[in-house]
């Protein structure tokens, strides 16, 4: 009778069934890495020290999840996202916790947390310790990024979604940051209050794109996340029209809104910013160089011009620039957590 170590799969074994299983699933251009990703997570269980230099280098290790692993590939061939299988990814170098409840944090969305961070320091002589509010803050990734960043600020964060709020608390707690959590829909919660900063990433996408969206997005992360309003005719723009108002009523005067925003999206969000009484309008563009954050300020007559509003930092040095891509190709690209390995959550509603 053989061992029992030797009738265990080798992980060389289990790689390679996994891969074979993925690739005729959704994403067979990343079977491979899915697979030896997801094993490495079972391994990392009991040995948290492992990592895929270890996988690699122990290719014919006994592996005892057979079962577990058979499971996880199950759920990644119906096109769940790796990030909810593991429950974790990174933000602005920041672990997070994430679940279905919550959309799973972008990369892009990292453009915007930059230019608050660069904003609040030029502002740091008048705004020594900035009011901050994340509105929709769905697992807490732009109100933690920014809290970890500028310790010095009074951070809040609001979500209509109370399992997205708990999560939120978690990873706040996890990260060893103070930040102030509110139940309730966009401003609502903070309705006499005022703020240095509002920030955003609202559901932005028109229901009419649905269709377009990789499985992965359309199927497994929160619509009332993605999608401003689920009427047939929604142009995406719905949750805007509500905020920017609410935000220049709380915002101080001289203060900053930086929002997320969707494709095509920036001749509205002017005459809307515009329309609210927002000068000095920006956009900041992604890494296809479509217009990816909006920001404006609260006019203030005793500010000058130069300190109104600070320059637009440019991509973080390690981003590689990509082509400009298609309407339905921007969507998968930008939405697909799959392209990002582990750009933020429930907005006044689950991330």
């Amino acid at each position: 009778m053989k061992p029992a170590s030797l009738c265990q799969p080798k992980v060389r074994g289990l790689i390679a069934e996994g891969e074979y299983v993925l690739a005729k699933g959704p994403f067979p251009q990343r079977a491979r890495l899915d697979a030896e990703t997801l094993l490495l997570h079972l391994l990392q269980q009991n040995h948290p020290e492992r990592n895929r230099a270890w996988l690699i280098a122990h290719w014919d290790h006994s592996a005892n999840h057979a079962t577990e692993f058979r499971a996880l590939i199950g759920r990644r061939l119906a096109g769940e996202p790796i990030q909810y299988i593991l429950g974790e990814t990174e933000f602005y170098g920041i672990p997070l916790h994430v679940s279905p409840a919550v959309l799973i944090p972008r990369p892009e969305t990292e453009h915007l947390v930059e230019k608050v961070i660069h904003w609040a320091k030029s502002q740091s002589a008048r705004l020594p310790a900035p009011r901050i509010l994340d509105v929709g803050t769905g697992s807490g990734a732009i109100a933690i990024a920014l809290a970890h960043q500028l310790p010095h600020a009074a951070v809040t964060a609001i979500d209509i979604s109370a399992p997205a709020l708990a999560l939120a608390a978690n990873n706040a707690t996890r990260n060893m940051v103070a930040i102030r959590f509110l139940h309730g829909d966009l401003l609502a919660p903070v309705a006499h209050e005022q703020f240095d900063i509002v920030a955003s990433n609202p559901p932005y996408i028109p229901t009419a794109d649905r269709s377009s969206l990789s499985v992965e997005i359309r199927d497994h992360e929160p619509a009332v996340a993605l999608f401003a309003d689920p009427g047939p005719d929604s142009d995406g723009l719905e949750i805007y029209r509500r905020l920017i108002p609410a935000a220049f009523r709380a915002l101080t005067p001289g203060g900053l809104i930086a929002l997320e925003i969707g494709y095509a999206q920036s001749p509205a969000l002017t005459a809307l910013l515009t329309q609210s009484g927002f000068q000095n309008i920006e956009f900041l563009p992604d890494l296809q160089a479509i217009p990816r954050v909006a920001c404006a300020v609260k006019p203030q007559a005793s500010l000058t011009s130069s300190d109104s509003f600070a320059p637009p930092i440019p991509p973080r040095p390690e981003s590689n620039p990509a082509q400009t891509i298609k309407l339905v190709e921007f969507y998968n690209c930008i939405n697909s957590p799959a392209n990002h390995g582990p750009s933020s959550g429930s907005r006044a509603l689950p991330r």
